[in-house]
């Protein structure tokens, strides 16, 4: 059974730090994209970072460039967000989601982690 299982949401204060991790199960990891989306109430999901299969590339959208750094560790079949400065702007569910290196129309999705920013 596939399974991507997110952890490390919580609540902290603007300029805090915050480490997610999303644990991956079910399929052959190293195979796989590995990106983060978040969802603000009212909002649209959005892309916040993504690395490729082997970790060689990462991105980061701008919003949270400087601040936000993902990573991953195959040998652990886990995607990291590590969330710097933290801004209640970044308040949101945060979902990690596992795409075929080619076969780019499947897609897994984890539950989601609750990012809260707020003195």
């Amino acid at each position: 059974q596939v399974q991507l299982v997110e952890s490390g949401g919580g609540l902290v204060q603007p300029g805090g730090s915050l480490r997610l991790s999303c644990a991956a199960s079910g399929f052959i990891f190293s195979y796989y994209h590995m990106s983060w989306y978040r969802q603000a109430p009212g909002n649209e999901r959005e892309l916040v970072a993504r690395i490729t299969n082997t970790g060689a590339i990462t991105d980061v959208v701008d919003s949270v460039k400087g601040r936000f750094t993902i990573a991953r560790d195959n040998s652990k079949n886990t995607v990291y967000l590590q969330m710097n400065s933290l801004k209640p702007d970044d308040t949101a569910v945060y979902y990690c989601n596992a795409a075929h290196q080619f076969w780019s129309g499947i897609d897994y999705w984890g539950q989601g982690t609750q990012v809260t920013v707020s003195s």
